[in-house]
């Protein structure tokens, strides 16, 4: 009875009480922001500490002025603006000090008491990037950076991205380059400002810049849209680049051009770092995208091994993600909660068409490529029991979930799948479209169709929902396309045995395929061991165990992620010892021996398991179509 009398408010559930103190920060508007352009000004030379000083002037006039920081970011799919990180804010207006709160229900979210008088409010403060690996990613150091503008910005809350012009300066280390989409308004000294841009387009041209620097011309012959290779390097000598290794990052841009049949940028940069210092790294954006490989990618390249995917994904982004975008994934502004549920065409095509782009330029040999897909196929045939519970439509939701924090079972639990599992839906989509057309159409002309309209606009998204993939599958050949993609992103109809339909079949041998001795998966990266689908550990080279494969021989005998094997049948650990110890019980009877530590405990494990090594390649099917040799071939 004595909780009734009480006032409404006083017994609001949390949620609806946070609610209605959040409800202070104002919606997006589509309307322009007056006063003209907002001015920020950064300091990017403390590189010992680490740290961006910011100075930003926003126009403003009496009353609350709401600022805020980037929460939602585009290409994490997710909540994760590092606000952690920013400190030492000061507001100041006509020389004086302006207190300032934060939003209790919106951390977010600042605001700001404007007196009368006044035409403008100055901020002060610093982004103090990750000092070390703990903290996250280095965006700092003595000889790179990456300024990434949504972690150093605060805009007015009100308007729509798009509507809100900057004019922003930087200050760089003397001596360096600084690598960017942004347009160049002008240069003194080591000051740089840029041309007037909307808070949408700014934030999304994060510069790279170094003390060596090296800049390729990638632009197709007679093109008029420029396309550039924009290095940055630990080490003058990692920016040479040999003669074909360039001329395949030059035919990428050709065969993406021809895939898509239009280009949606003025100019396009392929920002690389090569360091082991810089985070290594891979964002998109609409006039560029952030890559980051560890040092040799020039100097030790093999034209037989090849290089990642890595640039041929994020290119592909200008066109599939960042130009065609998921309706429920575009935003008004960067704290406006996003949703993922089409992540399946904007990062599981795209990652189809990276490993594909990358075969079809001569960055990743047609072997290489087929042999990490082989990899995949493996993936979700034999190490993915998670799909038994969850769908890949549902892993759609772990950017917001996870934010892409270890698991400890990931087969299990399951992780962004529909990057991969995407793109074994889309090379079966493209196999059905060739059978169907007695190989005359395929997926690039989906491509095409759907990614390649309205050539050179880039300023605003062109967004699309399921209905809308599904109508120009349909244009390109008929089909009950809704059923295909519902059946297997819902978990109703099994995907990873599509490799079939290319002419091809999943097979184990008992040695990595070519790609994974390369580098492809990394199997046994620094001396470790990749022996997943034998006795079902990935092991680091002490023998830590990194993934325990669910339901696998030595999960089933009671190993887990991050226990560590010390011994194998008496013997000391090595990847040669685990290897020896695989291969003799092939024909022996007696189970494999483990001594395992799991924190200071020790105990003895025995594996009954004698298949054998095995690694994932992909075989022939004699006498079918082999429509994946066609997928991979460079198109003239």
């Amino acid at each position: 009875m004595l909780r009734r009398s009480l006032p409404v408010l006083a017994i609001l559930p949390l949620a609806l009480a946070s609610a209605l103190v959040q409800a202070q920060v104002p919606e997006p508007k589509d309307v322009d922001f007056p006063g003209g352009p907002v001015t920020v000004e950064v300091d990017a030379t403390d590189l010992a500490q680490r740290i961006f000083r910011v100075k930003e002037t926003i126009p403003a006039g009496p009353g609350t002025l709401t600022l805020l920081y980037s929460q939602w970011i585009p290409g994490q799919h997710s909540p994760s603006g590092p606000i952690d990180k920013m400190a030492g804010f000061v507001f100041t207006a006509n020389g004086k000090r302006l207190a300032w709160k934060r939003d209790p229900a919106n951390v977010y979210a600042f605001q700001v008491e404007v007196p009368a008088g006044v035409s403008s409010v100055t901020a002060e403060y610093q982004y103090l990037s990750p000092a070390t690996s703990a903290e996250g990613g280095a965006q700092m150091t003595p000889k790179l950076l990456n300024l990434k503008w949504n972690t150093v910005l605060l805009y007015p809350a009100g308007y729509y991205g798009a509507r809100i012009p900057y004019v922003a300066k930087v200050r760089y280390p003397t001596g360096w380059t600084a690598f960017t989409a942004l347009d160049v308004a002008s240069k003194a000294g080591d000051v740089v400002t840029y041309k007037q841009e909307p808070f949408d387009i700014l934030v999304d041209s994060p510069v790279f810049a170094g003390r060596y620097a090296k800049d390729y011309d990638l632009t197709p012959a007679g093109s008029k849209v420029p396309v550039h290779l924009s290095v940055v390097a630990d080490d003058a000598d990692e920016l040479v680049a040999k003669p074909k290794h360039l001329e395949s990052h030059k035919e990428l841009v050709r065969q993406a051009v021809k895939l898509y049949g239009a280009q949606h940028y003025d100019h396009y940069n392929l920002l690389f770092s090569i360091s082991n210092q810089l985070t290594g790294n891979g964002l998109e954006h609409q006039r560029s995208s952030e890559n980051g490989v560890g040092p040799g990618y020039f100097k030790d390249w093999s034209e037989k091994d090849g290089s990642t995917d890595l640039l041929a994904h994020e290119y592909t982004h200008s066109w599939n993600g960042k130009y065609r975008r998921g309706a429920d994934l575009w935003v008004p502004n960067l704290n406006t909660p996003m949703q993922d549920s089409l992540l399946w065409v904007y990062e599981g095509q795209t990652q189809y068409w990276g490993n594909v782009l990358a075969a079809r330029s001569g960055l990743r040999p047609l072997d290489r490529s087929r042999d990490t897909l082989a990899m995949v196929v493996a993936t979700y045939q034999d190490n993915r029991p998670g799909l038994q519970w969850r769908s890949v439509q549902d892993t759609t939701n772990d950017p917001t979930i996870a934010q892409r924090r270890p698991k400890s079972y990931r087969g299990y639990q399951m992780s962004e799948d529909y990057y991969s599992a995407g793109q074994l839906i889309w090379l079966g989509a493209d196999a059905i479209i060739r059978q169907k057309t007695n190989n005359q159409k395929s997926l690039d002309d989906f491509a095409k169709a759907f990614f390649g309209v309205n050539d050179g606009e880039w300023r605003k998204q062109n967004t699309y929902k399921f209905e809308d993939v599904v109508a120009t599958l349909n244009s390109v050949v008929p089909y009950d396309w809704s059923s295909y993609l519902r059946d297997r992103l819902d978990g109703r109809v099994p995907f990873a045995n599509t490799i079939e339909s290319t002419g091809w079949k999943l097979v184990y041998k008992d040695e990595p395929n070519a790609a994974a001795k390369a580098g492809g998966r990394r199997p046994g990266a620094g001396g470790g061991g990749d022996f997943v689908y034998s006795i079902g550990l990935m092991l680091d080279k002490d023998g830590k165990v990194g993934e325990a494969r669910w339901d696998g021989p030595a999960f089933n005998a009671g190993i887990g992620t991050g226990n560590n094997i010390v011994a194998v049948n008496d013997v000391e650990y090595s990847k040669d010892a685990m290897e020896d110890a695989i291969k003799a019980a092939k024909t022996d009877k007696a189970p494999i021996k483990l001594l395992v530590k799991d924190f200071n405990q020790f105990r003895t494990v025995s594996i009954d398991y004698h298949g054998g090594l095995r690694y994932p390649a992909l075989e022939r099917i004699p006498n079918t179509p082999d429509y994946l040799t066609d997928i991979f071939s460079p198109k003239k």
